[in-house]
């Protein structure tokens, strides 16, 4: 009699433990998640001023393709829901609306710009729908106290500011700087960056001009730039306005030490339509492999990346960085939703977010790596500077952490 208590005892424990498992296991979903499907939301400026970017939304697009035909994530298949906001923050407010309220996605995923991200973030950490990993590199997304449903992905507009700035105090300290920017959140974002980092040496700041991305060409603006003898020229500008300067100084015969922001270094969207002969020199700095530079042919996650685009993007330009970043963030997107396991609520998709560590997506220079955490929302620090040389950016220097000291 003991003996047959005991084996009842020890069954219903484990019918217990197994209902209590199954109860831990048991699926979680938000709007824009189920057993079959994860609904992400994006925004990109396939036309208007900055339609240059328009190809990370098109690589994005491919890479869920690809994770789709090789079985989803946990058996689930991305729904990808991609709309034009025209670089226009009003329309990007209006696109959100729709992605969240009539298209009921999970996310937000790497929505593009500083100006239209300005505008939306407020609207979806109220409804708190994740801004996860956003195309901007604004300081103010890493701010998870007072904006815990955003987070940025690419290294931060200051940070990549202050290594220029070490580099001139190095490099040039008597130098005479003149600056072009984007009179916007992304243009006084990086002026503060510079002005910050050269402290007591911003007086080698002799010239500011911004523009508007409305304006048709900003020629002008070189030209009054070139009039004040300055010596550097720092180029705080989206793509096509980069190429705009570029073959500007080369027609005015202004041949300064040209700085060029990270997020305009493409070689097939600026460098190459500014003209290769003009581009000769120029500064920047990199967290991704160059698509152009022949050194990444043979290394493994170029080779996955170069993959890729054969059977899924074959459109692509591989020498676009637009089409290395896109790969990578939609790699960094993958990654998270795979930690999310069952548990597909957006609170938890913040949490696995901002639980990134040591992540390497197959894009990015050796020895950098996404790191996040609770009080982090920045997953990417880290820089290394280069010169264009030929039809390619050479690398020089050590890789640099750019977090800000303040």
């Amino acid at each position: 009699m003991l003996s047959e208590n005991l084996r009842i005892t020890a069954l219903a424990t484990a019918v217990i433990a197994l209902t209590s498992g199954a109860a831990l296991a048991q699926k979680k979903y938000d709007t824009g998640a189920t057993d079959t499907e994860i609904k992400i939301g994006n925004i990109m400026p396939y036309s208007g001023p900055a339609s240059a970017y328009g190809v990370i939304g098109k690589t994005e697009e491919a890479y869920f393709k690809k994770i789709n035909a090789e079985g989803g994530i946990n058996g689930r298949k991305i729904n990808f829901v991609t709309y034009d906001d025209g670089y226009s923050p009003p329309k990007a407010v209006e696109q959100a609306r729709k992605l969240v309220e009539s298209d009921e996605v999970l996310v937000v995923f790497n929505p593009l710009g500083t100006p239209s991200n300005s505008a939306i973030q407020k609207y979806l950490n109220s409804k708190k729908v994740p801004q996860l990993f956003v195309a901007t590199g604004a300081t103010k997304w890493n701010d998870p106290k007072d904006f815990p449903w955003t987070m940025g992905w690419q290294p931060s507009y200051q940070s990549e500011a202050h290594i220029y700035a070490k580099f001139l105090l190095k490099e040039k300290p008597d130098g005479k700087i003149a600056i072009l920017f984007q009179n916007d959140d992304f243009g006084k974002d990086y002026l503060k960056g510079l002005k910050d980092a050269l402290g007591a040496k911003a007086s080698m700041i002799i010239a500011e001009e911004s523009y508007e991305t409305t304006e048709p060409s900003i020629d002008n603006h070189i030209v009054k730039l070139k009039a004040t003898g300055a010596d550097v020229f720092i180029s705080i500008t989206t793509p096509k306005f980069a190429a705009q300067a570029i073959k500007k100084l080369a027609e005015i015969d202004w041949k300064p030490m040209h700085i060029v922001s990270n997020v305009s270094s493409s070689v097939g969207g600026v460098i190459k339509p500014a003209g290769f002969e003009n581009s000769q020199g120029i500064l920047s700095a990199a967290y991704a492999k160059d698509g152009a530079d022949a050194q990444w042919d043979n290394d493994p996650g170029m080779k996955k990346f170069f993959a890729f685009l054969e059977k899924y993007y074959p459109d692509a330009n591989k020498l676009d960085g637009s089409v290395v970043y896109g790969y990578g963030v939609a790699q960094t997107m993958v990654k998270v939703l795979q930690m999310c396991g069952d548990d597909l609520t957006r609170a938890n998709v913040m949490k696995q977010a901002a639980s990134l560590k040591d992540f390497t997506p197959d894009t990015l220079l050796p020895g950098v790596k996404i790191n996040t955490s609770a009080t982090n929302f920045a997953p990417i620090t880290q820089l290394q500077m280069m010169r264009f040389k030929g039809e390619k950016w050479d690398l020089f220097g050590n890789i640099i952490s750019g977090e800000l000291s303040n």
